[in-house]
């Protein structure tokens, strides 16, 4: 590794590399071997002031720069993203236990994704409009405190920083402690990239400290979460005595229906790389496969042998597709949700509890596949956030709707038809903020976010950009 994560142990406050106040390291851990790979500096809540007022004292200058201006930070930052690209992917394996394929093909290159989308929308980005006689502003909202999620850690940090950046707000971030070193590195790109300072600070710490200092500071003017639905309701309660604006992505229990006319080979395909891939650890990971009771017995069939291709293992391996779980707490978190499922009435058809046979060291999980599983079983309400798929069987469209719709959250969706415009019909009724079609490929510039307890915001394209902003509305007399 070299000098790669040198900054580690800094914060980055008001464009420069800064120790502490306290003295307090975090491990690193990399869940692959248990290893610690690096430290970081807890910040605390003087570290939090500190970066909020940098923020607070660049908001005035950055907040009116032109759109060409901004067009040529966000430009140099993809040039340098793209440049630094090997070490994100090997920073995202290392903490995350990533595969290899996974952290170069995917991982890795999503934050670049974001970049290129915010620059491509900022070039037309309409901030000033016309009604009649009255012109309506979208201005920047102010000091953004960015708070983001360990499981797509690229990912979820530039889906944030690019259109926060772009619409001209000034931001401290607080990565997950669990994975923060991608977030080192992005900050020093955006070093090199001439984002200047004060407009971009990095705080590391506990969410308990950091991020609660965060979302009830009176000088932030907004909070953008990333994470689990019990972690957004406390920034939420937080948040709320500075009637601060708070966009909030959180869990997901997505349903993925299987129409009677789906290809069902396909289906079972779209389902075990959907829901497995990234070890489970994705949030719009469609984790409740249902399929019309007559067409049961055939697709699981189907899905075993698809998940028993699956190569689970070291992540430097090539051929591996899922590396471990991120924590020794979600692994046992995953064993547990298991243990439900079998002791309410599921049955395994593949995967199960314990680690995948000569994998002992590592938060490995086995692949899982349960059947039986009914609509009020903890395995199909609960995010499990691991490669567990719960598999429900319906009578009718009308029933496989119900299941779908019957959650806490509204995250995402799927479905596998053969007729695309009856596909769009269900997808209609579904209760969710996105829904893919037959295995669609990813849009960096759809909105991304969901209903219900899955959150209140939307990220991603120009959506995004939305959410940071503020609109005013400029009346002038009637003209005659």
């Amino acid at each position: 590794m070299g000098n790669l994560y040198e900054n580690a142990t800094l914060l980055y406050i008001d464009g420069k590399w800064v120790e502490p106040t306290g003295v307090d390291l975090l491990d690193v851990v990399n869940p692959a071997t248990e290893q610690v790979v690096a430290q970081i500096a807890l910040g605390g809540v003087a570290d939090v002031d500190r970066a909020v007022a940098a923020a607070s004292a660049a908001f005035p200058a950055w907040s009116t720069t032109s759109r060409e201006e901004r067009l040529a930070v966000l430009q140099a930052a993809a040039d340098e993203y793209e440049r630094r690209l090997p070490d994100l992917a090997e920073a995202v394996r290392v903490e995350m236990g990533a595969p290899q394929t996974l952290a170069i093909e995917e991982q890795a290159p999503s934050g670049l994704a974001h970049l290129r989308v915010a620059v491509d929308i900022l070039r037309d980005y309409e901030f000033q409009g016309q009604r009649g006689d009255t012109v309506v502003l979208r201005e920047p909202v102010g000091v953004c405190a960015l708070i983001a999620p360990w499981n797509w850690p690229l990912n979820q940090i530039m889906c944030k920083i690019a259109p926060a950046l772009a619409t001209g707000n000034t931001m401290v971030l607080k990565p997950s402690q669990v994975a923060p070193l991608t977030a080192v590195l992005i900050t020093e790109i955006l070093d090199a990239a001439g984002v200047p300072a004060g407009v971009f600070n990095l705080v590391h710490g506990l969410g308990s400290v950091v991020g609660t200092a965060l979302s009830a500071h009176p000088d932030v003017d907004m909070v953008s979460f990333t994470g689990s639905t019990r972690a957004g309701v406390e920034v939420s309660k937080v948040a709320a005595d500075t009637v601060k604006r708070v966009s909030l992505e959180l869990g997901g229990k997505s349903a993925n229906i299987v129409l009677p006319d789906a290809n069902l080979a396909q289906a079972a395909e779209v389902a075990v790389i959907s829901c497995f891939g990234n070890s489970g650890q994705s949030c719009n990971a469609p984790t409740r496969l249902l399929v019309q009771q007559d067409q049961h017995d055939e697709l699981m069939e189907l899905l075993v042998k698809a998940t028993e291709r699956l190569v689970v293992g070291d992540p430097r391996d090539a051929e591996t597709a899922l590396g471990p779980v991120a924590s020794q707490t979600q692994y046992d978190k995953i064993q547990e949700l298991i243990q439900s499922g079998i002791d309410e009435g599921a049955r395994v058809v593949v995967g199960g509890l314990g680690k995948p046979d000569g994998l002992d060291t590592g938060f490995y999980v086995r692949p899982t596949v349960l059947t039986g599983v009914t609509p009020d079983m903890r395995v199909a309400r609960e995010e499990i956030f691991g490669p567990v798929l719960s598999v429900l069987t319906y009578t009718d469209e009308d029933d496989a709707i119900h299941i779908a719709n019957d959650s806490d959250y509204g995250l995402s969706g799927a479905v596998q038809s053969s007729d695309p415009e009856h596909a769009l019909v269900v997808a209609r009724r579904m209760r969710t903020g996105r829904v893919v079609l037959n295995g669609a490929e990813q849009d960096f510039a759809a909105s991304f976010g969901g209903y219900k307890q899955s959150g209140n915001g939307r990220e991603w394209g120009e959506a995004g950009f939305d959410e940071f902003i503020e609109l005013k509305a400029v009346l002038s007399p009637r003209t005659a």
